[in-house]
């Protein structure tokens, strides 16, 4: 029986970049033991190790939140005080969902710190999937503030209150440019496309972007036709749009921390191409999961035809599963006709 793994070292502080910036460093090793053990079967261990990298600048990830963290919460501050004074729920509920992001970010910035910190004898993956963890705990923030947004709207259908549009339309326009300002610097220097946990952050900044058009327009509404129910109206209107992007982010991290196919990757295709080598008679027990944004895993076993170079088709399997499909940490477990184990549960 022989193992083959290969194995993506993180440094202190990496993040995988898209396909234009990916570049891989290898280095092979290979050693071998045997051992019997108590049930008197021998075992044959073969090991070899290829590290792939796909870098993404840690500290552009940090910088993009922490900017993106002090614009949100000084907005956040102008836009609650400001609802005060001008009596407007749009703006409060605005300056709501802005405390919800500072907590986001802050959350945020502290999983890339967390997974930045190296593996361990107790955690051999390291802290990668606190980075999930976080960007869950966001999307369902963001549930829970549309719910209390539409609640607080529907109490204010039946005798919507005067509201002072000039005042919380000038307010809403600062707010708006903050935002958009924000998302610039979480675009510009993180990686807010394959990074759920930068996603997350980056949706809470563009739920508050939505919020600020929301503020504008029923202010506007107001000033010109003096109908003050389009406060609460656009308010639902915006929290909906919040769900929406909730509930993308809630899927997402749930499918990872399941343990699911990462999107982009067909099982059945990979099955397929593996059991398209040369030499190769069957392929099973074959799983593919997401560690973090950006670091997908694989594991099977490979079944050899009789006679076939074990160690040129493990080759061919390592590169099939970097090169075409991109997956960076792989273990293949390859075969004989000799060699049974017992079925496995999954």
């Amino acid at each position: 029986m022989n193992i083959i793994k290969r194995e993506t070292e993180a440094s202190h502080e990496i993040k995988y970049a898209h396909d234009s910036h990916r570049h891989e460093n290898e280095h092979e090793y290979d050693h071998e033991h045997g051992h019997t053990d108590s049930h008197g079967h021998h075992h044959g261990h073969n090991h070899n190790h290829s590290h792939g990298h796909h870098h993404f600048d840690a500290n552009g990830n940090k910088k993009g939140l922490a900017w993106a963290l002090i614009i949100t919460f000084s907005i956040m501050l102008l836009e609650f005080f400001g609802g005060l004074a001008t009596n407007s729920l749009a703006l409060l509920s605005d300056s709501g969902h802005m405390l919800s992001d500072s907590s986001s970010l802050v959350l945020s910035l502290v999983a890339v710190w967390f997974a930045a910190k190296p593996a361990s004898s107790k955690r051999t993956y390291g802290y990668f999937r606190f980075e999930i963890l976080a960007a869950l705990l966001n999307g369902v923030t963001l549930f829970i503030i549309a719910g209390v947004i539409i609640w607080e709207a529907v109490g204010r259908f039946a005798n919507p209150p005067e509201v002072s549009s000039g005042s919380m339309m000038l307010i809403a326009f600062i707010g708006l440019f903050a935002n958009l300002l924000s998302a610039y610097f979480l675009m510009s220097k993180g990686d807010v496309k394959n990074n759920i946990n930068l996603k997350s952050a980056y949706l809470h900044v563009l739920g508050d972007a939505l919020g600020s058009v929301g503020a504008i327009a029923a202010g506007l509404i107001m000033k010109l036709f003096g109908w003050y129910v389009a406060d609460p109206i656009i308010s639902v209107l915006v929290a909906v749009l919040i769900l929406r992007g909730a509930w993308g982010i809630v899927t997402h991290t749930v499918h990872v921390l399941m343990e699911g196919t990462p999107s982009g990757i067909n099982e059945t295709e990979v099955r397929q191409a593996l059991e398209s080598l040369e030499g190769v008679a069957d392929v099973h027990d074959l799983h593919i999961w997401t560690i973090t944004s950006g670091l997908d895993s694989l594991s099977c076993h490979i079944l050899m035809k009789d006679g076939s170079d074990c160690q040129a088709v493990l080759q061919q399997a390592i590169r099939t599963v970097s090169d075409t499909f991109r997956i960076s940490h792989s273990t293949i477990q390859v075969e004989s006709s000799a060699v049974r184990h017992e079925e496995l549960r999954i």
